[in-house]
């Protein structure tokens, strides 16, 4: 009899204990992030009421996205330009407006900077095992 009630004592014991596991049941579902969320702008009446309704799908022209705002809040708008950083620019003029996809051209003219840097361009690609410098002078 006493072996009995132990048995069952800790055959419900261990039933009770199990209970607590969250593989399962109610607190084991799969729940959203709540730090991914993102508040809506909130709704406003516009003061003409002639305009044109927005298109479907597109994006809304005052709603910004959290990050813009927090870009926003952290380093403010765009910084106005000094006097001298004006100058600065004003004198140095303006870049050409496709200057990035011409600087790989074969055509474009560069400084000659010596047979030192002529050589460390030229040399094959390798992890470094087979590199040999060699210092003239």
């Amino acid at each position: 009899m006493r072996k009995t009630m132990a048995i069952a004592t800790l055959l419900g014991a261990s039933a009770l204990l199990a209970g607590c596991g969250s593989s399962g049941g109610l607190l084991g579902r799969a729940r959203p992030d709540e730090f991914a969320v993102q508040r809506q702008a909130p709704l406003v009446v516009p003061p003409d009421f002639a305009l044109t309704p927005p298109q479907p799908g597109a994006p809304r022209p005052n709603d910004t996205s959290a990050q813009q705002q927090t870009l926003d809040a952290l380093f403010g708008g765009p910084a106005p330009r000094s006097e001298v950083e004006q100058a600065t620019i004003g004198q140095a003029g303006a870049a050409a407006p496709g200057i990035r996809s011409a600087v790989g051209d074969p055509q474009t003219h560069t400084v000659a900077k010596g047979a030192l840097t002529r050589d460390i361009v030229a040399a094959p690609q390798g992890d470094g095992r087979e590199a040999q410098a060699v210092i003239p002078g």
